[in-house]
Parts: C-alpha cells; structure tokens; sequence
C-alpha cells in the first residue's frame, strides 16, 4: 500500500491531526470482498491461489480445481477427487496442479477443459508418494515439490530430486530457489543440485514458511517460531519489529509483497498483518475486521492491486490502495450509526444509543479503538455538528455541548434535527425540533439556547433560509412551510403551507437543501424550485436531467468546493458542479456503501480538503478523495467463458472463446448462449456491449447482463464481439468469439455431392426420357394429326351427307307440300264436283216442262242415278287415297295397326279431318248430311278412345 498511505498520512497531517502513517493505516481496513463457499460452492479450504494470462484466477481447493473470472465460479474435479495443494499457470494457458499421489496440467481440449497428468513420464521405479506443495513455472521447465521429491518437467521429460532428508516448502524469488531441508538449514537449488546457504542454521531447524524479496536485493525469511529475518546474500540477521510477537503468537503460515515494499503475512491464529520496510504494522485484517476466518491457508498478490486470501472456510479479496477504509462494530457495542465527526483527536459516533468516542491516536503501534459511551449522553442521537470550534450534539433529550469526554447541556428540547447559522444574521443559528424551531445565539461563554421559537410547532426535520430571509421548513410526513420570521427572530409572524395545489407532487418526502446558494426541493418525482411571483413550485428539469438516476434523491450533503454528496435511498454519488455547464457524477465506486447507511439519516462529514467520514449503520467509513485517481492502465479483454447449447436441454459446448478454429454447432442445435465476463476485480460497475455479426445490424445497449442468448439461428459463420466497460468510463478492447452453425445434414458437403450426382443422373436420364418422350410426342402428333384429318375428311363427309339430306328432305317437303297442295286441290276439286252434282239434282227437281209442271221422277230418275253414281264414284276416292297416301304414307297404316275396327268410312273421315277439311266440305265429300257428319265425328272419336279435352283434328294431325 504505498501511495495510498501516503496520501493518506499528509492528508491527516494536512488537517493538524498531528499523526503518523502508521496511525492512519490504524483506521479500519481496505474494502473485503468475501466469496463464501455457499457463493463459490466447493469445499471451504483455499490451499493455493495463481491468476492466468486472461486474468482467470484458480484457487487450490479441498474438493478440486476453482477458477473465477469476476463473474463465474467453475470447479473441476480431479480424477481420484484429491485436494488441490498447489495451483500455478504458463504462458500457455495451462493451469499446472500438485495433489496426493499426482501432479499435471489442465488444458483447453475440444473446447473443454481436460486434465493431463503428468505421473506417467516420471523415470520407471519412481512414483509420487506424498503430497505435491509447491508449483513454479520457470520458463521452459516447471518444478513441482513435495515434502520427499522435487519433480523437474522439461521438453517433455521429468527429472527427479531428492534429499538426505524432508523438504518443507519451495520458495522462488527474483529467479532463485531456496527450499528447507528440515535439521539441515536453507539450500538453493542451482540447475538439479541443492547447495547449502552458510549461516541459515540462524533460521531455525525447521519451519521457513516464507521468502520475498526485499531492499537493496537482499531477501526477507519469515519463520513460523522465530519471526522474520533478512537475507543479504552473505549473512542472515533477525528483523527486529513488533510484528514478530505477533507472528510467533499467531503462527505464521505464508507471505506476499505487495506493491513492491510491503508484506502482508497471513497466520494460522489471526487473520494477518501487512508490515513496511521497517517492520512497522500498518494494517492488522482479522475476522473481527471483515475477513471470513482467521486461518490463512495461502496468499496471492495480483498486478490490480488485489489481496487475494486463501482460507480455512472460504476466499477473500482486500482492495489495498482503497479510497474507502472500513471500522465495523462486529460485537455491536455501540448500535447503529447515525452521525459521525473527527475532533480534538477524538472521533465522535452519535447512535441510537448514545454518544460514543474514541481517541483519534497517533500512536506507532496499531491498536484498535475503544468506543466509550459519554456519560449521560445514553439515547437517539441525530446530529454532530461543529460550530465555530465548538462541537454540537442534536438529541432525542435536547442539544449539549460536546468537551471531550463529558458533555453540557444547552438546551432540554426535545429532538435536536438540525441546526444551521442564519445567513441573514451568522450571530444566530436555527434549530428544528420535534416540536418547531429553536433560536441560539453567539455569545462569549460559547453557543447559547435563546428561545423556542413561537408561532410555529410542526416538527421540523430540514431548514433553509433563502435569499430573503424567510425560512423554508419540511418533515418527511407533514409537509412544506414558509416562515416569515420577526426581525428580533424570536416568532413566527407568516406561514404559508404547501402541497399539490402549488405544483407539488405531494406532501411526503419533501426536502430542503441549499445546492449552489440555491433552494431545491427533492421528491421522489425530481427537485422542484419555487417561483415568488406565481407561487407555483416546477421541476428543475435542467438538473433532474443530467443527474439521471440520482434526479430523485431525498438528500444533499455539502462536500466542499462546489462538490455534494447525492444520497438516493441508499445509494451514494459525489456530484462535482466545479467546471461552469458541466457535472461529473461518481456512483460506481461508491456502490460498496449501498444501503449500508440508515436511510433518510444518511450522514457525511468533511474533515478535510479531501478525507471524509462517512457513517454507515455498523461503524463508519473513511474516504479519501485524493486516492480517487481514474483508472489509466489498460482493462483486460472480455473473457468468452461458457457456450452452452440451450435448444431443449443445457449442454456445454465450449468453456473458453480461444480456440485454433471456430467452434461448429449442429443445425438443429442452433439455440445457444454465450456467457462471458470481465477479469477485474476491483470494485466497479462493469456494463458489457456485444456484437453477432451475421446476425445482428449494430451493437447492443450497454448492459451488466454476463450472459446472452441467440435462438433460430441460421446456417453460416458468426462473429460474437464483445467489449465492456467499468464505472461508465474506460472501454476494453473487441473480444471475437468465431462460431459456424452447420448446414443441416440434407445440406452437407456430402449431401450437396450427393445431389450433384443425382442432378447429373437426373439430366442424363432426362435427355434419355425426354429424347424418348419427344419421339413418341412426335408420333403421336403425327398420328394425331392423321386423325385429325380424318376426323376433319369425316365431318366433311358428315356434313356432305348432312347437306345432302337436307336437300333430298327439302326435297322430299318440297314434294310433300307439292302432293298436299295436289290432294288439297284434288280434295276440292272432287268437293266441287259433288256440290255441282247436288246443285244439278236439285236444280232437275225444278225442272219444269212447256206447261209450266214439274218433270216426273220418270223423266228425272235417270239423271238422278247418273248424278248419284257421280257423286257415289268409288274412283274418286281411290285416286284420292293414292294422292293420300302418297303424301301421308305411313297414316293409314298406324291408324289401322292402332285401331283395326275402323271401317272404310272411318278412314275417309280421318284422312279428311287429318287434312283439317270443314264438316260442310267432309259432308259434300261424303254425301251425307252436315249431321251425319256430327254423327261420324262422335263415334269416331269413341273408336279412336281421343280424350274428351283433345281436339280430334289435332289428335289425328299429332298420329
């Protein structure tokens, strides 16, 4: 710890403490991280502990192998499920480990890790017998020790070592070997020999447990009985420190340098202590200071600054150059913290029990503190304030002064809050109480109670005055006022009440601080600012915008310089205005102190320049601000740790991003996840940014996900990169992460070869069937066509004959007609010769002769008879029922074949209905009277069995 000490020690000299480094150092310890084995979840015994190239730091455990990388834990497992003794890493990306009865490596193989033992190359008769303690890689070689043997591994062959008698442990440093043979004293191993070191009797018999280096290239040897020694190449000499009393009380178990000129020593007994140069304790870390056990099984030293311990029950890390010291109450001795402050030598904790103090010493020896309760100081304390040198303590009782050890009573009000000067009068201060304001004045004897302020009795958590002198105050339940005080300070003389009708959010949680030499007013909407003129109160948007997050704040807490203290319910960030336009909000290192504060009590005193107190609800914390330097050196690459096949079941596919070719996942595994993370380990906000491309159009929002899922993802080459960044600032470099997701197996390289050949079979015997199909399309085209032409030569033929008959039944209709009209003018014809006949045989009648008398019958008998046998002429008929027949041939035949009872009358009578010939015209044709036509019809119709609704005429044109 260096620098960070020093600057801690002429900051506290700055402020006239009138102390030395080592007493500042006193001041609690440097932020613990503790990894509990439910966290890690492996066995509790921590043997051995080495960080990698990437930044992987491996841990030997008592269930096997552990590897964290800020994120993940892993175990692995070795085969016979021995303890790991011993842990170290190549350049290579090996991870070399010693246990009973073996030793090896583990590997990246496949994408996973493997184990490799090394036993097998051991010279034949030579086995491991013991356990293996010590691993060192030395450039092309690797020594592994154990209590009988050193094992040498070098291009691929082991060499063994032994002793006359037991080793203890193997120590390296600046290249140089040293180990203990038990009853002989410190030997080099030089090439494959030892060679004894004169004068290392002076070490002891036995028991050298550690060996670093130290100034002017000499070398200091911490012995577990005997303390520490320094080495200067020729002599050894005891170093004589306080520290060794402790060191042989608690056993001495191991060492490591840190920041190249202090060493920390972990014990068996107690923890450890970490010494300078000249053996001066400047940092004692127990179980009672934060670690998880007292034993410390192994110690490692890392390139960030971190203390890494390896315990008994569980793993620890120690940030050392820290800006934030921790003192925590473990025995809860004095409650929970609500104000802390640093004066007259003397730190002040003000709790729900009392007052409580302790000397700020400045002794050379560490020693813890030792809280006393200040006698009748027993209940609530809410503020210590110092007021012009003067120390104030606002309590649950009232408000005293505080002298030391002792205290004094000014005034018996209940509820000391707050107290502020008055900026209209810095001879006058202003309390708020339970039970509404109090007035104090300056006097020669030292502050002075004047008077409960009348006229105003809310109680009155938070007090402002602002430019014109009216004072604003506010509880966290009953709301927002504005008082008008008189001139003499003493009453209360306006009040006005506040809430949503003025703009507000509410009536809850309004608070007051002076930010700027400006009123704001926090929510849990935003600061708010109020408007004389219009009496309405707005957001302060300006502000509530660039503090993001920390916009809804429910308290401010003034850090000097134009700098504060922004407090979100439980988390804290120190909020710098210096720079005109801008603000620099610092959050992330102060994550560590979330929640730990009481809340709406959070309390922050500034005790110099650039060293604060902060009180936290089991002790309270020192920050110094100058140690708050950015982190300039060069963030490690994002880590690909696991990629996991996630399609219906978890399946590892890789445990690392670094491989010789890109990982090949099956198509129809095509869902994984890629889990990754940040090798730093020191306390930060660490938000991670990813690519896919092939996949995705631009990178992601910034987000503290570790992990990330790509589903459906389709065949072809992926590139995952991946970036991070801690504390919002400094960004690591690209990480790529290569992967193919397979064609599926219908889409292989075989697959593909397949279907060529079948294509090229496919066309070949295309062309075949296709050559053959053409033939026959062309066949049977031809052939088509042939048929078409004779169905055409057909249809013409059809449509000859078709003409044909049209014509012959043209023809044939044309005759038709031809004959009817004959038979109808023959029908006539015969109709007008029987009228002429009938007309001449009457006409005879009245023939009379000379005398004027009708001839006799005689005389008329004869042309009566030629005139009936005329009209009777049987010829007549025939030669009509040949036209008849001619034009009608088949009428006859089916009205006999139908009806073979009709009589020869019967026919004429149809064949002269069938004609539609007139009862008149029928009865001429047939000699017979228009009755008997009548008559003929009638029966007619009964022979022919013509229903009653059927015309006859019709009925024999329809046959």
């Amino acid at each position: 710890m260096p620098k960070f000490l020093r600057y801690l020690f002429f900051a506290l000299l700055y402020i006239s403490f009138n102390s030395y480094a080592a007493d500042i150092k006193n001041i609690g310890v440097p932020y613990i991280e503790n990894y509990p084995k439910s966290i890690y979840a492996s066995g509790n015994q921590n043997w051995s502990i080495a960080k990698d190239k990437n930044g992987v730091m491996y841990f030997g455990n008592v269930e096997g192998l552990l590897a964290f990388d800020g994120r993940y834990w892993q175990e692995y497992k070795m085969p016979n499920r021995q303890i790991v003794r011993a842990v170290a890493t190549d350049n290579k990306g090996r991870v070399y480990v010693g246990c009973f009865g073996d030793f090896g490596y583990w590997a990246i193989k496949d994408g996973k890790q493997k184990y490799n033992s090394l036993t097998p190359l051991l010279p034949k008769g030579e086995t491991v017998t013991d356990e293996i303690w010590k691993i060192y890689v030395d450039k092309d070689r690797v020594i592994f020790q154990s209590f009988s043997r050193i094992f040498i591994y070098k291009s691929g062959k082991i060499s063994v070592i032994k002793s006359p008698s037991s080793f203890l442990f193997l120590h390296a440093v600046r290249n140089r070997y040293f180990i203990e043979v038990l009853e002989k004293g410190l030997f080099e191993l030089i090439g494959s020999k030892l060679v004894h070191l004169p004068q290392s009797e002076k070490l002891g018999k036995q028991g050298i447990l550690s060996i670093l280096p130290y100034k002017d290239n000499g070398f200091i040897i911490g012995t577990s009985k005997n303390g520490l020694f320094t080495y200067d190449g020729q002599d050894f000499n005891p170093l004589n420190t306080p520290a060794n009393n402790f060191l042989k009380t608690y056993q001495l178990n191991n060492g490591a340098i840190l920041l190249g000129k202090y060493y920390a020593y972990g014990t068996i007994l107690n923890g450890l202590i970490i010494i300078d140069e000249n053996g001066k304790i400047v940092q004692r870390i127990n179980k009672s200071s934060g670690l998880q056990n007292n034993t410390v099984l192994s110690l490692y030293a890392d390139d960030e600054q971190n203390l890494w311990t390896g315990l008994d029950n569980g793993i620890d890390r120690i940030e050392l150059n820290s800006p934030l010291y921790f003192y925590f109450d473990k025995t809860g001795q004095f409650g929970t913290v609500y104000s802390s402050i640093i004066h007259n030598n003397k730190i002040y904790l003000g709790t729900n029990q009392g007052l409580f103090y302790s000397d700020w010493s400045s002794n050379t020896e560490l020693s813890p503190f030792n809280f006393k309760l200040i006698p009748n100081s027993q209940g609530q304390v809410w503020e210590l304030s110092i007021i012009d040198g003067e120390l104030i303590c606002g309590h649950n009782s009232g408000t005293f002064k505080v002298l030391g050890d002792h205290i004094q009573w000014i005034s018996t009000t209940s509820g000391g809050w707050t107290i502020k000067k008055l900026n209209s009068n810095p001879n006058y201060l202003i309390q708020g109480t339970y039970t509404g304001l109090s007035l104090y004045a300056k006097m020669a004897g030292g502050l002075t109670f004047v008077k409960s302020i009348s006229g105003f009795t809310a109680p009155s958590r938070f007090i402002e005055q602002d430019s014109k002198g009216d004072v604003w105050v506010s509880h966290a339940y009953k709301g927002l006022y504005k008082l008008t005080l008189s001139p003499d300070y003493t009453k209360v003389t306006s009040t006005k009440y506040f809430d949503e009708r003025n703009g507000l959010v509410g009536n809850y949680n309004i608070n007051i601080f002076n930010l700027q030499n400006r009123i704001v007013f926090s929510s849990d909407a935003g600061f708010y600012t109020y408007d004389e003129l219009s009496n309405k109160f707005s957001k302060y948007e300006i502000l509530n915008k660039k503090l993001g997050s920390f916009a809804t704040s429910n308290k401010i807490i003034g850090a000097g310089e134009k700098k504060y203290w922004f407090i979100n319910h439980g988390r804290t960030a120190l909020v710098n205005f210096t720079e005109p336009g801008k603000m620099e909000i610092d959050s992330n290192q102060f994550s560590m102190l979330d929640g730990r504060m009481v809340q709406y009590y959070e309390n922050i005193s500034r005790i110099s320049n650039s060293i604060y107190l902060i009180s936290v609800d089991d002790g309270f914390v020192i920050y110094n601000a100058a140690l708050n330097q950015p982190h300039k050196s060069k963030l490690p690459s994002v880590l690909i740790r696991k990629v996991e096949d996630i399609t219906d079941k978890y399946s590892l596919i890789s445990e690392t991003g670094s491989g010789e070719n890109p990982i090949e996942i099956r198509n129809s595994r095509n869902n994984i996840r890629i889990s990754f993370a940040l090798p730093y380990y020191r306390q930060a906000k660490v938000k991670y940014q990813f690519y896919l491309e092939g996949y995705s159009k631009d990178w992601s929002d910034w987000s503290l996900a570790t992990q990330k899922d790509f589903t459906n993802l389709s065949s072809g080459d992926y590139q995952f990169k991946i970036r991070a960044k801690i504390n919002d600032s400094t960004i690591s470099e690209v990480t790529t992460y290569e992967f193919t997701i397979l064609r599926p197996w219908y889409l292989n390289n075989w697959s593909l070869l397949l279907y060529l050949i079948i294509f090229i079979t496919a066309l070949i015997l295309g062309k075949k069937i296709y050559e053959r199909k053409l033939r026959r399309d062309s066949q049977k085209i031809s052939e088509r066509l042939q048929a078409e032409q004779e169905e055409i030569l057909k249809q013409e033929t059809e449509a000859n004959e078709k003409q044909i008959i049209k014509l012959q039944t043209e023809k044939l209709q044309a005759e038709l007609a031809s004959k009817n009209r004959e038979l109808a003018n023959s029908a006539m014809t015969l109709v007008y010769k029987n009228e002429l006949l009938q007309k001449l045989s009457s006409e005879i009648t009245k023939l009379k002769d000379e005398n004027g008398k009708k001839l006799s019958e005689d005389q008329t008998r004869k042309i009566q008879k030629v005139i009936n046998d005329g009209m009777n002429d049987e010829r007549d008929w025939h030669l009509f029922e040949n036209s008849f027949n001619e034009a009608h041939e088949s009428f006859f035949k089916k009205l006999k074949a139908q009806h073979p009872d009709l009589v020869p009358n019967d026919l004429k009578l149809c064949a002269y209905l069938r004609m539609n010939m007139s009862s008149k015209e029928m009865s001429s044709l047939l000699n017979i009277s228009l009755r008997g036509v009548e008559i003929r019809r009638y029966r007619l119709r009964k022979k022919l069995e013509v229903p009653h609704d059927k015309n006859l005429t019709e009925f024999l044109i329809e046959l």
